[in-house]
């Protein structure tokens, strides 16, 4: 069985309505960032919507009625729609080919230092001319003239390649490790349990007062806040504060960044996580803030991590643990990854039972072989566009083989909502050389490369092809189908994507819209560029090898106490994600759900656990429909809409 017609067009009629509500909400109202997550609030609030019908249709008509696989590749559908039209690819796409231009002036020398080594086929400006151009003034500052989609044709044609070369490349990387992770070491994809209990158990779910209790406390949370926006005098829950705005006396006062989200929706997810992993989390989370009381005792000058929200000695923990982490799924997986290329580079049938690849989302050898050609490509492009070939190669490998294998760890694992790291593959370079030795050429195309893919992990669509992985498993869907559901919607998500992400600037003006996209996001790579080619950092940083090999060091022993005694609580996976965004926005969801989940545990037993299990499920779907429902009340009424904690 697969999908039928009717089933998939209203996949695809909900891909473009994901498209123009997570464009809308994020950019426009930008107060609800709805589609970012790996765990979508508007593929969640919606998948809520339509088992509902789902469930009222049988009294119209039968055969209308979706069935669990479809309703599983619509959800598929809709996820690869929120991902590419949000922080996954669009909101740092199209800004990126414009900002630069935008906020040249004389005051940065922009127009000097980077304009001579743009390619003009990358842009839609002149990159010869130093004044200010129609198509990027009007982008930034709206109009009502016609929209200039001939000048944007070309340059997204040209960014279209390298795009689906590093799409395919994940495609066929999650082809490869999808039977080691999901059958070998049968890690729980966390992420994707609950749409499926959501879509195999709906009269469970629909019939349970507990989940009912849960969804009426974040309805009533953001109705309250929603209308307070509106009407002053309705009361309000406060659902962020600053923990430094507390913390005034020194040490205490060196502390990084440090805010409180209530999410019930996290509480209520991470409750669904073993306990060990969630100590983990939050314990490696404060013993960053600890490295910073720690600094300030000893009176140590502390420098921050270049465009990102941690510190320097911490993000390169990070990048240290990141390495060791992959070599470690590597050597787990060495069996499985053997059969693969053994697979893969044989002229003969299968030459191992175990390594069949039968029912996989590709053969191995398309994967494999496609793994290569697209990496090569990827590298061949950035060497046109004007990267050195060698520092091509070392960008694409980290950001593939270990950033985004790290990311997507973290979510099939770990089940984090979010994917953000804490370094980008130029941070490794500066161990061993300065930057500027790469050359302007390289640094500014790199530019354009950090902004668009390396920097801003969220969104990332690796954990989606892995997620669909095992939903395919689950309902016992055929992979190939599920591959050409795959691509047809990631090519119409691109398009819809990309013309509702120029028309809305261009009638609203970028300038008046979310600030991180048009005015953050796409120039901070080119001013952290800009002190290289104007020769202000010179030397490679000591401080970043001693602490890289801490963290080295420090993951090593983590692995290997993990492995040898089943009691050790502490996750190398902890300890590689905390600097990030991810659990500076979840770090206080989490701990909660552990001092709620663990005397659960302890004194009432996994039965209290599954009994309570529903109104935590019901936390998650109250707050995220709430989103839904106050971004089409926004769009309607053009009202402003309340703060949802996941920023």
């Amino acid at each position: 069985m697969g999908i039928s017609l009717p089933a998939l067009l209203l996949g695809i009629l909900l891909l473009v309505l994901v498209c123009f509500i997570v464009s809308y909400a994020e950019l426009v109202i930008s107060y609800i960032q709805i589609g970012f997550l790996q765990f979508p609030p508007v593929v969640i609030g919606l998948l809520f919507f339509i088992v509902i019908i789902n469930r009222l249709i049988p009294r119209l008509n039968q055969r209308l009625k979706l069935s669990p696989r479809e309703l599983m590749l619509i959800y598929c559908m809709m996820l690869i729609a929120s991902l590419i039209s949000s922080r996954g690819l669009m909101e740092k796409l199209i800004p990126a080919l414009v900002a630069v231009n935008y906020f040249a002036n004389q005051s940065n020398n922009w127009a000097d230092l980077f304009f001579p080594y743009i390619k003009d086929w990358l842009v839609p400006f002149d990159p010869n001319r130093k004044s200010d151009q129609k198509t990027v003034i009007d982008f930034y500052e709206g109009t009502f003239d016609a929209i200039p989609w001939q000048k944007w044709m070309s340059p997204l044609l040209a960014w279209s390649i390298v795009v689906f070369l590093i799409f395919f490349a994940f495609l066929c990387l999650a082809a490869i490790i999808r039977k080691q992770w999901v059958e070998n070491e049968k890690l729980s994809f966390p992420l994707v349990q609950l749409p499926l209990e959501f879509a195999n158990r709906e009269r469970l779910f629909f019939s349970s007062r507990l989940m009912w209790l849960g969804f009426a406390l974040p309805t009533l949370v953001f109705s309250l806040n929603g209308l307070h926006a509106i009407f002053p005098q309705v009361p309000s829950f406060q659902l962020r504060y600053v923990l430094n705005n507390y913390l005034s006396e020194r040490p205490f006062n060196s502390i990084f960044y440090t805010p409180i989200f209530l999410s019930l929706a996290g509480i209520g997810f991470f409750y669904l996580l073993p306990t060990q992993l969630l100590f983990s989390l939050w314990f490696f989370f404060l013993l960053t803030r600890i490295q910073d009381v720690i600094a300030s005792l000893f009176g140590l000058r502390v420098s921050n991590m270049p465009l990102y929200p941690t510190r320097l000695h911490i993000g390169y923990q990070v990048a240290g643990a990141y390495i060791v982490l992959v070599i470690y799924f590597v050597y787990t997986g060495l069996p499985h990854l053997k059969n693969v290329f053994r697979t893969a580079l044989s002229w003969h049938q299968k030459v191992n039972s175990k390594a069949t690849d039968e029912n996989e989302l590709l053969p191995y050898s398309t994967a494999v072989w496609g793994l290569i050609l697209s990496l090569l490509g990827v590298v061949l492009w950035m060497t046109y566009a004007g990267v050195h070939p060698a520092f091509a190669l070392l960008q694409i490998v980290v950001y593939i083989g270990i950033v985004a294998v790290v990311m997507a760890r973290s979510t099939a694992e770990a089940g984090m909502l979010m994917t953000e790291t804490s370094f980008r593959p130029i941070d490794i370079y500066q161990i061993f050389a300065a930057k500027k030795t790469l050359g302007p050429s390289s640094l500014t195309t790199l530019s354009f490369f950090d902004a668009i893919f390396t920097r801003d992990q969220r969104g990332l669509i690796l954990t989606t092809f892995l997620d669909s992985l095992k939903i395919s498993q689950s309902i016992k869907l055929n992979r190939r189908l599920l591959l050409v559901v795959i691509s047809l919607s990631t090519v119409l998500a691109f398009i819809c994507a990309a013309l509702i992400h120029l028309w809305l600037p261009y009638r609203q003006g970028g300038n008046y819209m979310y600030s991180y996209v048009y005015r953050a996001n796409p120039i901070w790579a080119f001013q952290d560029n800009a002190s290289s080619l104007e020769g202000l950092q010179t030397t490679s940083s000591l401080t970043a090898l001693i602490f890289f090999i801490v963290g080295i060091n420090v993951t090593t022993i983590l692995i290997v106490m993990r492995s040898l005694y089943w009691w050790w609580p502490l996750y190398p996976l902890g300890y590689a994600l905390s600097a990030s965004w991810s659990l500076i926005v979840f770090w206080f969801p989490i701990l909660v759900a552990w001092l709620i989940k663990t005397p659960i545990l302890k004194y009432g037993g996994l039965g209290h656990y599954l009994k309570l299990r529903p109104f935590f499920l019901g936390l998650i779907f109250g707050e995220f429909s709430m989103a839904v429902v106050w971004t089409a009340i926004s769009w309607i009424w053009g009202v402003p809409a309340p703060f949802f904690p996941w920023p």
